[in-house]
């Protein structure tokens, strides 16, 4: 299944901004975040297809992921 993946702000640093990859039926959120090598604490908030997804949502073909990392501020 073909899977687009946005990453935002420092999730970029030497990675990309949108690619489409292909990936296994039964991947989940946590299978994309893993194979970029973006450790858990990094990918802070994710959306599936603009919509907040939990680590073990199973993905289907066409869907658009994107990673944000955690927010800072104060």
């Amino acid at each position: 299944m073909n899977i687009t993946i946005k990453l935002f702000a420092s999730l970029r640093d030497g990675r990309f901004e949108r690619e489409s990859r292909d990936y296994r039926e039964g991947a989940t959120v946590d299978t994309v975040r893993r194979s970029l090598k973006i450790p858990q604490k990094m990918a802070a908030i994710t959306f599936v297809n603009g919509i907040h997804a939990a680590v073990e949502k199973k993905l289907h073909d066409v869907d658009t992921i994107a990673f944000f990392p955690p927010s800072g501020g104060g």
